[in-house]
């Protein structure tokens, strides 16, 4: 059976033709785009939000915990929906109920149906990437599965550095609400859309009444709660926390019985052999190190900016929009062509290289540096950003079988959103020890009775001699503790971008162990004259 051939054969009602391809197309644009706009513009505006609630810290935190976790339940099975239900029944009227919700929050008052509300958010939003998947595999001709899952690979980068910029124009310009209200106008889009492009389908039944109800939950619950463990890990001391220990310990457990449930159930979910061939391994394996590295441009670079060189979000837009977002644009047509014509490896190792480089460039930072120096590392960031994940996905689906695009789906889901969140509790523990650390090594060196530490005192003291010779002390040893925090976090946020230098290698070094797919649908075309 041929690759195309699989396509049509796989089960459910996601099968078929899209009735008019370029709404399909615009489906797969809108949905995958609006996931990846509301997840970063709610972490960036996080700050903004316990203000604008009046939260603490601990509500802000779990809010944050809580939203991302109700994604990660829902969001493996999403694809097993799809299969059952059809695309308009999953991502129509759900549409429509997001855009309610969103235009809701911004008026609750109270904590718990502020949690609640963004719970059930997040639960709708989880369906609208795993479905675009589907979309393009299903739904779309063959010519346009290259260009479609390109479109759904640069969303990534193109939504992280662009979520700077929009952050900053909301909360200073336009009001916070925004940052939902948004989705009040390009939901109800997304949902015409796909009633326009794809086909009604009726109910697979067959499906529903095999359902692997165990499986899902096991897997969903499970990495619920392990994202949860790990988000709230460097808040709550990770070992030093029952709270931490309690989730990642059970969530452990479930996802062990998730793959013991496969591997006997008559009718697997998501059966384990799905991902554990050679290259779709690897490929999996070099997507996460993909986002490891990207933090040197998704978390390192603004909140360098934002909590060392101490400037505004709105400020940091200019550099992550001209030099992040717009290269993007550019390389991406680059990026498509490339894939048609070489072999998608020779481009993956390309943008591994160019995120290598970016975190060098990071190494030589000083506590001096504003967004100007950051325009080199962007440009090799942008670059990479550009050239990884796109090649990436489509070496894993080249070796795949589009039969079984309900379980690779699942398995996407649980790689791309596990990855982010190991990412940023690795870089967020990083960060804090070193930063303890040099802050310590610093600090001994600043000893008490030091002429040049007496002198340094003194000056600044003068400089405060108007607060009065009390205050005036106080104030100067305040200047010189500040001046010592903030080196020791501009050494932590050095060693932050070797970590990311460290990952690319290590992505490099696998990216290298890929062999060739087999002929295909996603082969360049000097390999493969007929596609």
């Amino acid at each position: 059976m041929t690759v195309t051939s699989s396509i049509a054969a796989a089960p459910g009602p996601a099968a078929g033709a899209a009735s008019r391809p370029l709404f399909a197309v615009a489906a797969v644009i809108v949905s995958s785009f609006l996931a990846n706009f509301d997840t970063r513009l709610f972490s960036m505006a996080l700050p903004d939000l316990r203000g604008a609630y009046s939260l603490s810290y601990d509500e802000g935190a779990w809010l944050s915990t809580a939203s991302t976790a109700s994604q990660i339940i829902i969001a493996p099975a999403v694809a097993w929906m799809v299969t059952v239900l059809g695309l308009r029944r999953v991502l129509g009227i759900p549409s429509l109920l997001y855009a309610l919700i969103s235009f809701s929050i911004p008026y609750t008052q109270s904590y718990p149906a502020l949690l609640a509300l963004n719970i059930v958010h997040s639960l709708l939003l989880a369906t609208f990437v795993p479905a675009t998947l589907l979309i393009i595999l299903r739904s779309l001709p063959v010519k346009w599965w290259v260009p479609a899952i390109a479109v759904y690979s640069f969303r990534v980068g193109f939504t992280l550095n662009s979520g700077v910029a929009i952050v900053g124009f909301y909360v200073d310009s336009v009001g916070w609400h925004w940052l939902y209200w948004q989705d009040v106008l390009i939901a109800p889009l997304m949902g015409l859309f796909v009633y326009l492009g794809i086909p009604s389908v009726p109910v697979n039944r067959t499906v529903l009444a095999g359902a692997d109800w165990g499986g899902m939950l096991l897997l969903g619950v499970g990495m619920a709660m392990i994202f949860a463990g790990l988000d709230q890990g460097n808040r709550l001391d990770w070992l030093g926390s029952g709270t931490v220990m309690s989730l990642l310990g059970c969530g452990a457990l479930l996802v062990t019985g998730f793959f013991i449930n496969e591997a006997v159930v008559q009718k697997p979910w998501a059966a384990a052999d799905v991902i554990l061939s050679r290259n779709i391994g690897v490929a999996f394996v070099v997507v996460t190190l993909y986002v490891l590295t990207s933090l040197s441009g998704s978390l390192l670079t603004p909140n360098f900016l934002l909590s060392v060189a101490q400037l505004r979000t709105a400020q940091l837009g200019s550099l992550f929009f001209f030099y992040g977002v717009l290269p993007m644009i550019l390389v991406m047509p680059i990026s498509i062509y490339l894939v048609h014509r070489v072999d998608p490896r020779w481009v993956l190792l390309a943008g591994l290289f160019a995120f290598a480089m970016a975190g060098l460039l990071g190494t030589r930072l000083t506590d001096e540096w504003s967004t100007g120096d950051f325009i080199p590392s962007m440009l090799l960031q942008s670059l990479g950003q550009s050239l990884t994940l796109f090649p990436a996905m489509i070496v894993a689906l080249s070796n795949s079988d589009p039969a079984r695009s309900t379980a690779f789906a699942a398995y996407i889901q649980v790689i791309r959103l596990g990855s982010i969140e190991v990412g940023a509790s690795v870089m967020s523990t990083w960060l804090r020890t070193r930063e303890q650390m040099f802050s310590s090594d610093l600090g001994r060196h600043v000893a008490v009775g030091d002429a040049g530490v007496q002198a340094f005192l003194a000056k600044v003291a003068s400089d405060f001699s108007s607060y009065g010779s009390g205050l005036a002390p106080a104030r100067a040893v305040g200047v010189l503790s500040s001046l010592v925090q903030r080196q020791a976090n501009t050494l932590a946020y050095i060693d932050g971008f070797w970590l990311t230098v460290w990952f690319a290698i290590a992505a490099l070094l696998l990216a290298a162990l890929l062999k060739a797919a087999p002929p295909g649908p996603f082969s360049p075309r000097n390999s493969n004259p007929s596609r």
